[in-house]
């Protein structure tokens, strides 16, 4: 009986230590509490007005939803910090006339991530995504925004799992 009692609870042991290596969002346990994102400049040639602005807050958000990190605005043990480097719009397909049938958003952040912790855990990457649209249109106003969330979306989902999930 006791050996049953003792293997039971080595198992129990196991499964509760085993499921710290991850939480639900996927993010590896790291020694840090709190995390801190620089204002990522635009230095695309192709300026639109307030990505910037947008673009560092949407960053910020992913990694408070997703972590138990702390927002700092100085001396954060993680370092978000970069710019955006392209904002383009390209046609992808033409027509029999010779316009655009198809066009593309893309746009690209280069990011570099500190981990005062882990120094082996820094980079500097180029993240990007784009978002195809119908190309006798160019997306202005809410449309425009709603392509431009959908792709901050992704490239601070990649950012994140680059940075804290190690996928």
């Amino acid at each position: 009986m006791k050996l049953f009692k003792l293997l039971s609870i080595f198992i129990i042991a196991i499964s509760v230590n085993s499921c710290s290596v991850y939480n639900f969002t996927g993010a590896k346990p790291i020694d840090a509490k709190t995390f801190q994102v620089n204002f990522f400049q635009n230095t695309a040639e192709l300026i639109e007005p307030g990505i910037e602005r947008r673009f560092t807050l949407k960053l910020q958000e992913v990694i408070q939803n997703q972590t138990n990190l702390s927002l700092t605005n100085s001396n954060g043990e993680l370092l978000y910090e970069g710019e955006i480097v392209e904002y383009r719009i390209t046609p992808m397909q033409a027509t029999a006339a010779q316009t655009a049938a198809q066009s593309r958003l893309s746009i690209s952040v280069n990011v570099r991530f500190s981990n005062k912790n882990k120094e082996t855990d820094n980079f500097e990457k180029r993240f990007w995504f784009y978002r195809d649209y119908e190309g006798s249109s160019l997306p202005t106003g809410s449309v425009l925004n709603d392509y431009i969330d959908e792709i901050f979306e992704r490239i601070t989902q990649d950012i994140f799992n680059e940075s804290l999930a190690k996928w």
